[in-house]
């Protein structure tokens, strides 16, 4: 049995190819697909061929995609938990299961993670995936398999919230406003944050963070972010600051935006691997630094949220696109930065 399937061919080019159904192992189901997000790391790997220090082959073709949510189309014989039929989001990385990570509960540290579209394993950009029973959750009635498909980034946004202890009433400034910050502000809402604060140089993104609840904007390309920010929280700086866009330049800002004895929380991870950092505000102000990679424990808390209505997370996406124009796509991603916050492809 065939199937189709999307692959990156060098860069900037995606070609839509003939490939063989997966075959599924005693406990693994398959999945017929129904949508997958662009990720930001999906659109560097695109363009540049790379994301931070991993790089694709560009000699193979090599498939993108780890947001994703579809139906059961088959379980494997052992399979207990789920039926056909079943609605499912797939949390992307297997790990082990055996380390120190793993054992104590941090698996998103696992040396031994296998995660989709992270080269040199393959995503998930095709009409159907074998994958372990364990990481695929089933999705309430109420809750579609394009919100499934969202549960991924919103649990970045999740366990960012949770990494910097956001509590009722804090002040929260989060720096960046695309999709994972806008994440984010979503989980500090959830967190019962008072104020929040988005900082973004892209007016379509600033807009929606607006739309989803932000108190206040700054467009830090039209005015300076760090006065602002002074004057919206009275001179006292952020309970939490959240630097979700990766860019050394407000990975730098963060110490002079919190405030004395607060958090400040990385999020976003930049192309730049040393990058100039004021440590006298830091010692000055006896600041706690949080980072963030990925998640650990968050799907069902995640899905309970967008269940319950507690988060709207299918208004992040601006943009939708059907798999033989996925081309179309990702180079939207690239090029639109004027109003593309978020795009989804439909598989099927």
């Amino acid at each position: 049995m065939m199937q189709k399937g999307a692959f990156m061919r060098g860069t900037d080019k995606m070609i839509v190819k003939e490939i063989p159904v997966p075959e599924i192992g005693d406990k693994e189901v398959l999945v017929s697909l129904e949508y997958v997000g662009i990720c930001g790391s999906d659109v560097h790997y695109y363009h540049n061929g790379c994301c931070g220090a991993y790089k694709v082959d560009l000699s193979q073709d090599y498939m993108l995609g780890h947001e994703c949510a579809g139906t059961i189309a088959k379980i494997g014989k052992d399979v207990t938990s789920l039926k056909v039929g079943d609605k499912v989001a797939l949390e992307p990385g297997i790990t082990c299961g055996k380390c120190e990570f793993c054992k104590s509960g941090h698996y998103n540290l696992c040396p031994d993670v296998v995660f989709l579209a992270t080269p040199p394993v393959q995503g998930c950009n095709e009409e159907y995936m074998a994958f372990p029973e364990d990481m695929c959750f089933k999705l309430p009635d109420n809750v579609s398999t394009k919100e499934g498909a969202l549960i991924e980034p919103l649990s970045v946004g999740f366990y960012a919230a949770e990494q910097g202890a956001v509590g009722t009433g804090d002040t929260v400034v989060i720096l960046g406003s695309g999709c994972i910050g806008l994440v984010t502000l979503l989980a500090c809402k959830a967190h019962g944050a008072g104020k929040i604060i988005v900082a973004d140089l892209v007016q379509a993104r600033l807009d929606k963070a607006m739309e989803l609840g932000a108190t206040a904007v700054i467009n830090s390309g039209k005015e300076d972010a760090l006065a602002k920010i002074r004057e919206l929280t009275n001179g006292r700086g952020a309970d939490v600051v959240f630097e979700t866009a990766g860019s050394p330049v407000t990975i730098a800002q963060t110490p002079f935006i919190v405030r004395r004895g607060g958090t400040i929380t990385l999020v976003g991870i930049s192309a730049q691997e040393e990058i100039s950092f004021n440590f006298a505000q830091i010692m000055d102000k006896e600041i706690t630094i949080k980072s963030v990679f990925r998640y650990k424990n968050i799907y069902p808390k995640a899905i309970a949220a967008v269940s319950s209505g507690a988060i709207n997370v299918k208004s992040i996406v601006t943009h939708e696109f059907d798999l033989e124009h996925i081309q179309d796509a990702y180079d939207e991603a690239v090029h639109n930065k004027t109003d593309l916050v978020k795009a989804v492809v439909k598989i099927k």
